[in-house]
């Protein structure tokens, strides 16, 4: 059974809801050995000292950023941690947004959130507003050391967290040479319009994501196949496997909970995702959880 990513809170205005963050994707990438085709022995990276020769432990190994030509600025792990969220364990909502709004360019990577112990009530309810409204959830997220744009959305009975992009690293699409204007600037006629239309709907359906198998793997998997039946060898990587633990939580008074978020609020509506940079004025500090968990 997969493991968590890390144990922890989603704040949703005072409602604290214990869950676990999973992984959402499955990679079923070939991985491969590189070896001396000389001797077949493998071939290893190291890390090299480029004045000295000599290798560096990982313990010797610091980070240092460019910060003109060749010049560089050493940072130290307490630098780095300073930077992110002091909410670790914590991915709290900070508007709440219609689905259409978050463009496709956005998206990034998706996870699963678990509830955790005697949480069920707080995340159906989460989840079941969510369907009801049409709304997603915008909010940040510190995955290890780096912190996330994030988007909490339902996804049939489960919860989906998308890491999202920042407008910084999306590439603005007047920098490339689009095709402006409309059809007939293009010199496209109404038949040709028509015909395209009519290919088009004689080859429309329904997505059925079970429909599309990675074929190159398969064809490349069959050759490996091949190979092993003439002469070859394995090579096998035991990672090490890390506890699981379970978020726990005590019952709580939900009707109240909201009462004091709208009180609290104002009942004024959330503000827009691109707004939502300013921290909601009734925001409950969660009480931080089990430490993060690193995923395999």
């Amino acid at each position: 059974m997969a493991r968590p990513i890390w144990n922890g809170t989603l704040s949703f205005g005072l409602l604290n809801i214990p869950i676990q963050l999973m992984t959402g994707e499955r990679r079923n990438d070939l991985h491969f050995r590189m070896m001396d085709a000389r001797n077949k022995a493998p071939v290893r990276y190291e890390r090299v000292n480029a004045e000295t020769g000599e290798e560096v432990p990982w313990k010797e190994i610091v980070k240092a950023y460019e910060y003109s030509k060749g010049n560089y600025v050493v940072l130290e792990p307490e630098d780095i941690a300073a930077a992110a969220s002091e909410n670790r364990e914590v991915i709290e909502m900070e508007a709440f947004v219609d689905r259409t709004e978050i463009g496709p360019a956005y998206l990034e990577k998706p996870y699963v959130l678990v509830p955790g112990k005697k949480a069920e009530k707080g995340y159906v309810l989460l989840r079941e507003v969510l369907k009801k409204t049409g709304k997603v959830g915008i909010g940040r997220v510190v995955i290890r050391t780096k912190e996330y744009l994030a988007m909490v959305a339902p996804e049939g009975d489960a919860l989906m967290m998308i890491l999202l992009r920042f407008p910084a690293e999306i590439v603005p699409l007047d920098e490339y040479n689009i095709p402006e204007g409309s059809a007939s600037k293009w010199h496209i006629t109404p038949k040709e319009m028509e015909m395209a239309t009519t290919l088009l709907e004689s080859m429309s359906g329904t997505f059925d994501p079970e429909d599309y198998k990675d074929e190159f793997r398969e064809r490349l998997s069959s050759a490996i196949k091949k190979r092993l039946k003439q002469k070859g060898a394995t090579t096998t990587v035991e990672e090490e496997e890390a506890p699981a633990h379970d978020a726990t939580t005590n019952v709580v008074d939900f009707m109240s909970l909201l009462k004091k978020s709208l009180e609290k609020k104002g009942e004024a509506p959330a503000k827009t995702a691109r707004k939502a940079a300013k921290k909601p004025a009734a925001k409950k500090a969660a009480t931080k959880s089990t430490k993060s968990k690193k995923s395999a």
